[in-house]
């Protein structure tokens, strides 16, 4: 038994190197954005702490102290209230749920997503005339696309951007809800097929960090992950330069290329970019031969097409076929609507071809 004891006593120190394996990168992290939230985990972590750890140790003092050994501990069966007690049990965390609702509502809208920054770090707004790096970003299964459309570029499963220099994310999936997270940048946020979500961040140190989908989709998803490097000005200028000289095109068709489900693909780039491809990904119109949504529900909006909509439902030839069928491109056409239909052409005016 004494030996066992001993063992006990060390067993937390023991533990104490197992902690080097550690990465404490969400709560000191290089960018700005998720800076802040990792300063908002500590301060409610904290705020909590304040009631759990007296709770806590009361516990303990009090399963001490009044045992059925002791002796000397007061004995008041019939005691059963305090005004003095219920004062402090209830006003305490009360005061502490008032503090972290006040911090949560204000970091809340601090940190919406949506909202462009006003800052790249504290005590330095962003400089005027400087305006956000824009990344039109794709999860595919399994991997990454990203597209600059200011440059004209893309690349997959890799991604580069100046640091102190704004990014505005727009961000979609191809197929399956998915979650794009970079440790290092800012909090994950979702993306989901036909939607578009957007991100506002900002890298403030150079160097290569990693990115991950944070939230299940399939076969692949442990393997998708991709880098984000973090490049001064120059640094960026070389990157982009390379991917204009070495790269090849990314079209429609080979975007339905890279759209078949693949995982563990490596680091490639694109020279030139389709116009309107993310927007067509967004409408889950890059085959031409899919009706576009934004068209679908304009079709909707001036009554649908009723019945005569399954006779235009077609299966994927091309791209990811596990999909499911899709209303064909075929039914908008610039000699629709009918001319018996002065209204509908005046609202829809034959819609454009996807």
């Amino acid at each position: 038994m004494p030996a066992i004891r001993r063992v006990l006593r060390w067993l937390p120190a023991l533990a104490v190197p197992l902690l080097a394996g550690c990465n404490a990168l969400v709560l000191s992290p290089p960018g700005d954005v998720a800076a802040q939230q990792g300063k908002l985990i500590m301060v409610a972590t904290g705020l909590m702490l304040l009631v759990i750890v007296p709770v806590i140790a009361m516990t303990l003092l009090f399963a001490w102290r009044y045992r059925a050994s002791n002796r000397k501990a007061t004995y008041t069966p019939d005691w059963d209230h305090s005004t003095q007690l219920e004062l402090v049990i209830w006003a305490i965390p009360l005061l502490i749920i008032i503090a972290l609702g006040a911090i949560t509502w204000i970091s809340t809208h601090l940190l919406d997503p949506h909202r462009p920054l006003d800052r790249i770090a504290p005590g330095r707004p962003v400089p005027e005339g400087v305006q956000p790096l824009e990344v039109q970003v794709v999860a595919l299964d399994w991997k990454w696309l990203f597209v600059y459309p200011e440059y004209g570029v893309a690349s997959v499963n890799e991604m580069a951007a100046p640091v102190d220099r704004p990014i505005r994310f727009r961000l979609t999936s191809s197929s399956t809800m998915n979650a794009f997270y970079v440790p290092a940048l800012a909090g994950m946020i979702y993306t989901m097929p036909a939607m578009e979500t957007k991100l506002h961040a900002v890298m403030n140190e150079a160097g290569d960090y990693e990115g991950l989908s944070s939230h299940y989709s399939g076969e692949g998803f442990s393997h998708m992950r991709f880098r984000f490097r973090a490049l001064t000005e120059d640094g960026f200028s070389q990157w982009v330069a390379a991917a204009r000289a070495g790269g090849g095109a990314l079209t429609r068709d080979e975007y339905l290329k890279l759209e078949i489900p693949s995982a563990r693909e490596p680091a490639r780039r694109y020279a030139s970019v389709d116009g309107g491809l993310f927007d067509a990904v967004v409408n889950r119109c890059v085959d031409t031969d899919r009706l576009c949504m934004n068209q679908m529900m304009a079709y909707d909006a001036m009554g649908g097409l009723g019945l005569d909509a399954i006779d235009a439902l077609a299966r994927p030839r091309r791209g990811n076929l596990a999909a499911g069928p899709f209303v064909s491109a075929g039914v908008c056409t610039v000699d629709w609507p009918p001319t018996s239909f002065p209204a509908l052409q005046s609202v829809a005016g034959g819609l454009p071809a996807p």
